[in-house]
């Protein structure tokens, strides 16, 4: 965005920082995405319009190996009732449903113990989840707008949630750290602006993880999904969390080949650098650095047990099922060939499958093996 009126956040974030000065970028960010009226995640959709394909959409393959792994993690953990399976940033529902569908049909001692709770924090998405109700009236399912304050024993996972968590920007300009603010121009609008870092926060989270940036090189810092992550092993008495997103360990998140960052902007499926274009009505979303989950989850009692690409930890529980979840006797050939069409899309080298990592911690269990980390 060049001009402030583009948008009626644009105009009203214009108006806050004409009044009390530049904002981080990431209170920028979380104003684009989450404002209650305006927010790109927040406001009602009169149509579907969402910029970004989810491997949920690609296939239910996906959810159904994911049961896999949540049923294995049931019988690692005694096979407790109630199994609490809590998904953080669910949307409307879908992988739920899917998930609920499955057990329900093939998974029936674990679906006679299974609460699952489908966490959402924007109103039109959560109202989505009432063609769960059946599930729900089974004692099976929750629709909530927070996660639970406790979780006794179970699994609370996410797919790609932390990547739309608000990040700051940084980068080194002269052998200095600075952070990137928004200001305003009167003649373009919104304008990038350096400063001290806002938080000595930042300085701490690349000093933990031994980062340090190469002149003119800009990165992202995503202090939120931290302060998340320790929350969740705060919630989380004896089980699992699962993260599943795009992303990379520090040493290559921060390597000489990520110079520019990785935020990007999404509208009608194109990626650009234009954050400021049209406030409210863009994607946004960074990389998530998955060391950094590990630092802060050890932090609140939460070990790593497994890290891998989304290719190897769907391969590894279809593999351990002989297939069956990808393919059904009881479809037609057609319709066979097409399912391992769109899983191959999931798992495919050079597109969501190395794209996308998988991370598994753990807490109150000895150290656990869980099959969708076992190497193919």
């Amino acid at each position: 965005m060049r001009r402030r009126e583009t948008t009626p956040l644009g105009q009203q974030l214009a108006e806050r920082i004409a009044t009390s000065g530049p904002i981080t970028f990431a209170e920028y960010m979380d104003a684009c995405l989450y404002h209650p009226q305006y927010g790109y995640y927040s406001k009602p959709e009169e149509q579907p319009r969402r910029d970004y394909i989810t491997s949920v959409d690609v296939s239910p393959r996906f959810g159904r190996l994911l049961l896999r792994q949540f049923h294995e993690m049931w019988e690692l953990l005694g096979r407790p009732k109630p199994f609490w399976l809590v998904e953080a940033g669910a949307g409307t529902g879908a992988l739920a449903r899917t998930i609920l569908d499955c057990a329900a049909a093939s998974a029936r001692e674990f679906y006679g113990a299974l609460l699952y709770v489908a966490v959402e924090r924007s109103e039109p998405r959560r109202a989505a989840h009432s063609v769960l109700a059946g599930h729900g009236g089974c004692g099976h399912f929750e629709s909530a707008a927070e996660l639970p304050r406790s979780v006794l024993g179970g699994c609370i996972f996410s797919n790609e949630l932390l990547d739309a968590f608000p990040v700051h920007r940084l980068i080194r300009s002269n052998g200095e750290l600075m952070e990137i603010c928004v200001g305003l121009d009167p003649e373009r609008g919104f304008c990038e602006v350096p400063r001290p870092p806002s938080t000595t926060g930042i300085a701490e989270y690349l000093a933990e993880q031994g980062i340090v940036l190469r002149e003119g090189q800009q990165a992202e810092v995503n202090l939120n999904a931290c302060d998340w992550i320790e929350s969740i092993g705060r919630r989380l008495e004896r089980g699992f969390v699962l993260t599943i997103d795009y992303g990379h360990r520090a040493a290559e998140l921060y390597d000489e080949h990520h110079m520019r960052g990785t935020l990007l902007a999404y509208e009608q499926h194109r990626a650009t650098e234009d954050y400021y274009r049209a406030p409210g009505e863009q994607d946004l979303t960074a990389h998530v650095n998955f060391t950094a989950l590990e630092v802060a989850g050890q932090q609140a009692g939460l070990l790593p047990t497994g890290f891998t690409a989304q290719t190897n930890f769907l391969l590894s529980l279809a593999r351990h099922s002989n297939f069956e979840d990808i393919e059904s006797a009881e479809t037609s050939e057609a319709e066979r060939i097409r399912q391992r069409l769109l899983f191959k899309t999931l798992i495919h080298p050079e597109g969501m499958g190395e794209t996308f990592q998988v991370l598994a911690q753990y807490k109150g269990i000895e150290a656990p093996r869980l099959t969708g980390f076992e190497p193919l």
